[in-house]
This record gives C-alpha cells, sequence and structure tokens, in this order.
C-alpha cells in the first residue's frame, strides 16, 4: 500500500526541454568553493573605504557621520600621526552603551567605542574574516596596514554577497518560499 501512494515521496524535480533549448545547468554544491574561500584575499572582495573619526570626536557628531554614509561602523582613530585604529564605533555599541545614559550624545566616542578591535589586513583570507566573525560575533572587520593604519572595512554583506558570487546558480534560482518545492505531478495527482 505504501509503494502504491507515490506522491508523498521525495521526488527529482523534472525539467521539461523543448528542442533547441539548452538544459538547465546542473545546479549543486561546487567542491572549490571551501578552497576559493579560503585562497581568496580579502582585498578581492573590494571593502569599502575606512570612515574614521578621532577619539575625541562626541558620540552625536559620530551619529551623524554613521547615518549620512549609510553606514553601521566608523573606525576610531588617533589624533597622532599615523592615524592608528585605537577603536571602532559600531550600531551595536550605540545600542548598547549609549541608549541607556542620558546625555549620551555629549560623550567621547572613546568612552563607548569597542577599543582594540580585531583587525586584519587586506592581504588576509577571506576564511580568517569569517573566523573572526563567527567567533567574534562581529558584524565589521577593520583592515588595517602594517602600520595599524586603518585602510579599509569589510562587513558581513560583503562576505555574503562573496559567497553568493560563488554559488550564484544555488542561491540566485531558489524558489521564492523556503516550503516551495518545483515539483513536477501528473494532472490528478
Amino acid at each position: 500500500m505504501v509503494a502504491e501512494d507515490s506522491r508523498w515521496e521525495e521526488r527529482e524535480p523534472e525539467v521539461d526541454t523543448l528542442e533547441g533549448d539548452e538544459p538547465e545547468p546542473e545546479v549543486g554544491r561546487r567542491a572549490d568553493v571551501g578552497r576559493q574561500f579560503l585562497e581568496t584575499p580579502i582585498r578581492e572582495l573590494r571593502p569599502k573605504a575606512p570612515v574614521t573619526v578621532p577619539e575625541d570626536i562626541s558620540v552625536s557628531r559620530a551619529l551623524e557621520i554613521m547615518r549620512k554614509k549609510r553606514i553601521g561602523a566608523v573606525m576610531v582613530v588617533s589624533r597622532r600621526r599615523p592615524r592608528r585604529l585605537v577603536g571602532i564605533l559600531t550600531d551595536r555599541d550605540v545600542l548598547d552603551k549609549v541608549m541607556t545614559r542620558s546625555g549620551a550624545g555629549r560623550l567621547k566616542v572613546s568612552k563607548v567605542m569597542t577599543p582594540d578591535p580585531e583587525a586584519l589586513r587586506p592581504q588576509d583570507s577571506c576564511a580568517f574574516a569569517l573566523n573572526k566573525m563567527s567567533v567574534g560575533r562581529f558584524r565589521h572587520i577593520p583592515l588595517v596596514d602594517g602600520d595599524h593604519v586603518p585602510v579599509g572595512i569589510l562587513s558581513v554583506r560583503d562576505v555574503v554577497d562573496f559567497l553568493v558570487e560563488l554559488i550564484p546558480e544555488e542561491v540566485l534560482n531558489l524558489p521564492p518560499e523556503p516550503q516551495a518545492r518545483y515539483v513536477k505531478t501528473q494532472e490528478g495527482d
């Protein structure tokens, strides 16, 4: 009885091809995605240029810059040359440390920033960035040069966009809803 009612079994999608049509590309995880992710340097993801603020700027001024530039983090640099990375101020810092204080907009960024943030270099692997983001629960990783001067910033969005580039068919050809299935059924089923 179970064998007769096969419509509830998982089925491979059937693809109808018309004469002259090219067959659909085979969708499946590519074996080299992990290797590519391990070997690709961060600079190839074209990270954004750093937006920096001095450590003695007010929180309200830093927030104004973040809002104007539509970014979720600014890198905090020292006033001395070279302008080395000393911290990062993120939207999360604002929610956790600023919103709970009255008059917090007048505070100096140095009082609420995350000091000495984890940073990477543009030549480091994307896998290192993903590891730091996952383990540290970061959404932004500052990129610095050999003197610890900011040269860019990598966001989770940049990493996700790169993964989509590595497996575009698998991601971009998904059905509009997770529960939707592309299974051809015969009329009457």
